[in-house]
């Protein structure tokens, strides 16, 4: 039977015991539910604790509830307002991270191996077009700018030495200067200008080679002053004419031929450095080349040996391509090295020492007309050849350089015999060796002149140095032409090997790009091919 509902003390719980909470209520709270019963507020729990908490966590004597913690593996709860936020990673550790992963299968590692391959190989094509470019304008420089710019400055030497020794040679005519004496030293001053302002257009990089041209251009117009007040006092008759020739002379040799000489070197060593960098072996291109070979062989064989195949077509063309691409850069530029070593030795070495030579007969012949012109006026001040006639002593020295001595012919270090041994057909040695006899003939006239001088016989002398027949001048314009002769002939020459050599360089940077994209493209389509295979 049912029992009367109770209305005193707590309700029992669970167990049985009284004074229990239910699941809402407090110690002594009506049970939820009940109709009229006031709601009990819930207290907080402890710092820390939802609100949603139980009630039994905060009873007396109650055990506590551990906050609820995220499962594992599920969403991490945000960081505080304290605490660092994890650091994100950089895209170059991501591309590493993603490498690693890569590289631990077939595919990855093929992808990595086609990218390497490529990449050599494009390397390889750019250095070889940035060395080849390189030495290709070298080449041009040699063939286009310091040596025409070398030649200039022989010219300019060899243009004031010839004007310097015509204008001794007329004044010893008396006040009755030969025309052709005239207008050969008028043309010698005025090639020697135009050389002067092709040089000064085309050494803008050389403060060297502008200070030796400011010089030159401006103690030239000093140089010429003389020269004609010398002669207009000669006309007169007067003994000053002489004094003014000798200054005349003194600023030649001291200032104008000095800076002449000065501005040859600067441009001679131009030439030997563009030589160098011109003939200079591509090491790193070769070393390039080798390296994108092995690298594709090692990618040829390391295919064998895992698939048995034994050729892949794509790797094949690269190697084939790369191949074609280190020959031709070994043979061309060997080819190139050949043609520039011919255009030096026998083209810029034989046009420097006929230079020489010519340059040494001008000054010989310079200062046998000024022992005339003196007499015995100026002497050596001092040394070995003390009170001796300095223009004597100058001329033996210059004889000296360019046949070695007094008669007997061209000695082994003279400039006649280097340039006779550095000619390397008839056409370069028949002239030399005509120029050679000619010396010797030169020197025993003047043998003879210099006798008659000695003796007083002033006329005789004179008519053996500036005579139309049998005169020292006579031997010296044989010198002088068969020199012209055979430097025309060794110009050529440099011109013909110098043009090889920079036709060898042609068409070979283009080439290398052209070859590198095509051994690049193979390697990519042959590591391609196998790459399908795991599709």
């Amino acid at each position: 039977m049912s029992q009367p509902p109770t209305t005193g003390g707590p309700a029992p719980n669970a167990s049985g015991e009284p004074g229990a909470t239910g699941a809402t209520g407090g110690p002594g709270a009506p049970a939820t539910g009940t109709p009229g019963a006031p709601a009990v507020p819930r207290p907080a729990g402890p710092p820390g604790t939802s609100p949603a908490a139980p009630f039994a966590a905060v009873v007396p004597g109650a055990p506590a509830v551990p906050p609820a913690t995220a499962p594992p593996g599920g969403p991490a709860s945000p960081a505080g307002p304290d605490e660092p936020a994890a650091p994100r990673q950089t895209a170059w550790r991501e591309g590493l991270d993603q490498l690693r992963a890569a590289a631990v299968t077939e595919p990855g590692r093929l992808r990595i191996i086609g990218a390497a391959l490529a990449a050599l190989v494009l390397l390889f094509g750019a250095v070889t077009a940035w060395q080849v470019t390189d030495r290709q304008q070298a080449a041009r420089a040699v063939h286009r700018q310091s040596q025409p710019l070398s030649a200039e400055a022989a010219n300019i030497y060899r243009y004031l030495a010839d004007a310097n020794t015509t204008a001794a040679g007329g004044f010893l005519a008396g006040g009755k200067e030969p025309h052709s004496a005239r207008e050969r030293y008028e043309r010698d001053i005025a090639e020697a200008s135009r050389s002067l302002a092709k040089a000064a257009a085309n050494t803008e990089g050389s403060a060297r080679a502008r200070a030796q041209i400011s010089k030159l251009n401006e103690r030239l117009p000093v140089y010429t002053g003389l020269i004609e007040t010398a002669r207009a006092a000669n006309r007169q008759g007067l003994p000053l004419g002489g004094a003014y020739l000798r200054y005349a002379n003194d600023t030649m040799t001291d200032d104008l031929l000095r800076a002449a000489d000065e501005l040859y070197r600067t441009e001679s060593a131009r030439l030997n450095e563009d030589y160098a960098d011109a003939e200079a072996w591509p090491w790193v291109a070769l070393a390039a080349g080798a390296l994108a070979l092995g690298a594709l062989v090692w990618a040829q064989r390391r295919d064998y040996l895992r698939t048995n195949r034994v050729v892949n077509l794509g790797v094949l063309g690269a190697t084939g391509a790369s191949l074609a691409m280190l020959v031709w850069l070994v043979v061309g530029h060997s080819v190139a090295r050949v043609h520039l070593t011919d255009s030096d030795e026998h083209g810029a070495r034989s046009l420097r020492v006929l230079n020489a030579a010519q340059i040494s007969a001008l000054q010989a012949r310079g200062a046998e007309n000024l022992t005339l012109v003196a007499r015995g006026a100026v002497v050596v001040p001092d040394g070995p050849d003390q009170g001796k006639d300095a223009y004597e002593v100058r001329y033996a020295a210059q004889m000296k350089q360019l046949t070695g001595g007094t008669g007997g012919g061209a000695r082994p270090e003279s400039l006649l015999a280097r340039a006779e041994a550095l000619a390397d057909d008839t056409e370069g040695s028949a002239p030399v060796d005509r120029a050679a006899r000619a010396a010797r003939e030169w020197q025993d006239r003047h043998t003879k002149a210099l006798a008659a001088g000695d003796k007083g016989e002033y006329d005789q002398a004179l008519s053996l140095v500036i005579g139309r027949k049998g005169s020292t001048d006579e031997s010296f314009s044989r010198v002088d032409e068969a020199l012209s002769e055979a430097r025309t002939h060794e110009q050529r020459e440099f011109e013909t090997a110098a043009k090889s050599a920079r036709g060898a360089f042609t068409g070979l940077a283009v080439g290398a790009g052209v070859l590198a994209v095509l051994g690049a493209l193979g390697a990519v389509l042959g590591i391609g091919r196998r790459l399908s295979e795991y599709r």
